[in-house]
């Protein structure tokens, strides 16, 4: 039976269910009665059917009247996530709208730069007129013209250069909306669907509250579904800047959200998972393998094949073959860089091995995260006292690709070079302390600015630092101690080279800081790298630079081994030969670290080491901490260390070398602190030590200390100004270096001294 209805609350049509019972079924029925029959059906069972029939009737009712609006929430949802509202175009417009503000953003810089430059030309045009210019004062003033020269001159050029974007590809913008969707799903969604889900877990009771909320939402949306199609492309980039070319066509895509607009549309279709464009987006080999093939082949290189794909815990490592030219030439500069932009690493994240076993082949490493993690590198081994020999080999780190750097400190002639923060220090002091730990082998420690490999403390046998005469009189001392090595060596008949013993020990001689040594002592030390070898004295160097301007010849190539930390591409090719950027050696890209980040400090690339293959990877030398060192040195000198007195008896320098000692270890006592410098100073603590104290306030303390210098200005209208000119230059012929600062937030930006700098120039003296 069916009755319609026009409510607006009711469906059409309902339906009402029952049975249909003839009178002979009727007549063999037992007659009525008020008790209840045990297993039959009852008031009470009777009353229950009614009810649940009641609640299945509203269910559909409700159901068929929310359910396809809530289906229509998700399809917002997704609409809104996946991006879909905006068009190809207008996704278009704003990739080319960043580049927009780019090409602005450096128009603005440059205009900014301009007149930063013009506004210090004027205070100083100012400050002429009124006292006049010192001559570093007059060399600025012509300098900040001829930059503001350059930059109007670079202004006109940026004004004049016209906009020209690089139209986006579909792909291009396809991976947009892609990479936004995926970034609203991650962040927005999925959380406030988990919230959702954990409140209503937790206090049930909400559904109260959110349960009538979406029926009602439900509800509505059944009955007035939101379109989803995409927008029109918002006014504010409807700018004649970001117009297609003329030539310029982009398809858009079908919309698949039109029949999820719809309520009761199927959800849930899935689509071909697009190839990878990058390293990046890579979760299987053959997407790895599939993305450098194809960006070496855009880039000209006539590649045979991806023979092996592996992933790191660091990236992705491949081997590559070359059909024609050679893997080196993926190392030129314009080449490399292409390859990083195409394959979305880290800016120095390509490390190419040539295969020295195969000309057509190489190794390329992918790093698109740190591949020297500490589980990576490890713990630094324990080096009890006396526990090994120099001859050999010693743990220092790892390689990229998990191979240990093991070698022997014995009879190598080393250089370290690396930029300050490279690390240079930290592997010299990784290597002594290697060699503190040995029975048959003294360390000795030059270093003629800092203290070198000094941590270790009572385990180096022998320190000469910051001070060149002691530098010079060791030096001497151990080419006098050669000359002897090699007529005992030839009375013992060991043949062409010493044998290294506990009763003969090796000397191992670390030289930091190698250009800063004075010419004298830099033409002594070459002399003992090419002469000392044999008689087991040997030299390991460290320096910022490696050309011979800075070492004094053109030592680096000839030494045994060469390592190279965060340096110069001149360096690189100066120690390893002019290919060997191309081979692979790219030093040039380790980064080195800053007062407040590690970067790639102790990595290094290695040439010559014994045990070790000269192939360009990289390593990484494990730390040793000061803190480490003192501990370890204190253990190694309490034990003893290995003893020359034999060796020096019986080269007949025995006397010779305890002088030496004596000299290295007399205190030659901190330099007298000039009379200027002690007089600020004073004023200062007179004054409560302020954090900076004016020319004016300076002047007070100077006449009285002495009234005809510096009380001779008194009757002049810029006698501050000449008090400070001569405060500075009687600094100066004192030999210290501390300079005045104007104080921009005092009125009339007076000239002053600071504290912390007055403090710095005593510790110079110190």
């Amino acid at each position: 039976m069916t009755t319609r209805h026009d409510g607006e609350l009711l469906p059409e049509v309902i339906v009402y269910e029952g049975e249909f019972i003839d009178d002979e079924a009727l007549g063999h029925q037992a007659p009525p009665t008020d008790k209840t029959v045990p297993g039959g059906p009852g008031p009470t069972r009777r009353a229950v059917r009614l009810a649940a029939h009641a609640a299945t009737t509203l269910a559909r009712l409700l159901a068929g009247h929310t359910l396809p609006g809530l289906r229509h929430v998700w399809a917002l949802t997704v609409h809104w996530a996946g991006v879909r509202y905006m068009t190809r175009e207008e996704i278009r417009r704003r990739i080319v709208h960043r580049q927009l503000e780019h090409h602005t953003d450096r128009r603005d810089e440059a205009r900014t730069a301009r007149d930063t430059t013009l506004k210090q030309i004027n205070k100083l045009v100012k400050k002429a007129a009124d006292e006049g210019l010192t001559d570093p004062q007059k060399k600025r003033l012509r300098d900040l013209g001829a930059e503001a020269d350059r930059r109007r001159n670079g202004l006109t050029v940026l004004n004049a250069m016209p906009f020209n974007p690089t139209q986006p590809t579909t792909e291009q913008i396809d991976r947009w909306r892609a990479g936004r969707g995926a970034v609203r799903f991650t962040f927005v969604v999925l959380p406030a669907l988990g919230a959702f889900a954990a409140v209503t877990v937790a206090a049930p009771v909400t559904l109260a509250v959110t349960g009538p909320a979406l029926a009602g939402a439900g509800w509505w949306l059944t009955r007035h579904p939101v379109p989803l199609v995409p927008r029109q492309v918002p006014a504010d980039l409807l700018i004649p800047e970001l117009d297609p070319p003329a030539d310029h066509t982009l398809e858009e895509p079908a919309q698949a959200a039109t029949q999820a607009a719809e309520p009761g549309a199927e959800d849930g279709q899935v689509q071909e998972e697009p190839s990878a464009k990058s390293l990046r987006e890579s979760t299987t080999t053959g997407q790895a393998a599939a993305v450098l093939a194809e960006a070496i082949r855009a880039e000209g290189g006539d590649l045979d094949e991806v023979v092996t794909t592996t992933q790191e815990a660091w990236g992705w490592s491949f081997y590559v073959r070359f059909n024609t030219g050679t893997p080196d030439e993926l190392n030129k500069e314009e080449t490399y860089k292409a390859l990083i932009t195409r394959l979305k690493l880290r800016r120095n994240g390509l490390l190419v091995e040539g295969d020295p076993e195969a000309g057509d082949g190489a190794f390329v490493r992918a790093l698109l995260r740190n591949p020297f993690s500490p589980e990576v590198v490890g713990e630094l081994p324990y080096r009890g006292p006396l526990s090994a020999s120099i001859v050999d080999a010693a743990d220092f780190g790892v390689a990229m690709d998990g191979d240990q750097l093991v070698f022997s400190l014995a009879g190598l002639m080393l250089l370290m070079v690396a930029d300050s923060g490279g690390g240079k220090s930290g592997v010299m002091l990784a290597m002594a302390e290697a060699a503190t730990a040995c029975r048959d082998a003294v360390v000795f420690n030059l270093d003629p600015v800092g203290t070198g490999v000094g941590a270790l403390g009572p385990a180096i046998t022998l320190s000469a630092c910051m001070d060149e005469k002691k530098i010079t009189a060791v030096l001497m001392f151990l080419l006098a101690l050669c000359s002897a090595r090699a007529r005992q060596r030839a009375r013992y008949g060991w043949g062409n080279k010493w044998r290294v013993s506990p009763e003969h020990p090796a000397i191992c001689v670390f030289v930091d800081e190698w250009p800063q040594l004075s010419d004298a002592n830099k033409a002594l030390l070459i002399r003992l790298l090419l002469l000392c070898r044999k008689e087991a004295i040997w030299f390991y160097g460290g320096s910022q630079f490696g050309t011979k301007d800075f070492l004094g010849q053109a030592i680096g190539p000839k030494l045994s081994a060469r390592l190279l930390g965060a340096c110069r591409r001149v360096d690189v090719t100066e120690l390893l030969g002019g290919g060997a950027i191309a081979e692979g050696y790219r030093a040039d890209l380790i980064q080195a670290a800053t007062h407040t980040q590690v970067n790639d400090a102790g990595q290094i690339y290695a040439q010559g080491l014994p045990g070790m293959a000269n192939r360009p990877i990289r390593y990484q030398v494990r730390e040793v901490a000061d803190e480490y060192a003192a501990k370890v040195g204190a253990e190694r000198f309490a034990a003893g260390l290995p003893d020359l007195t034999r060796s020096l008896t019986e080269a007949g320098m025995l006397q010779q070398y305890l002088d030496l000692v004596q000299l290295c270890q007399a205190d030659t006592g901190p330099t007298q602190v000039p009379a200027i410098l002690a007089t600020v100073r004073e004023a200062f603590r007179a004054e409560g030590d302020p954090e900076a104290l004016t020319v004016a306030q300076l002047l007070d303390h100077l006449r009285s200390e002495d009234p005809a210098r510096w009380g001779k200005w008194d009757e002049r209208a810029d006698r501050l100004a000449m008090v400070g000119r001569n405060l500075s230059k009687a600094l100066k012929d004192a030999g210290v270096e501390l300079s005045s600062v104007r104080l921009r937030d005092q009125p009339g930006e007076p000239s002053a001294f600071r504290l912390a700098d007055v403090l710095q120039a005593l510790e110079a003296f110190a």
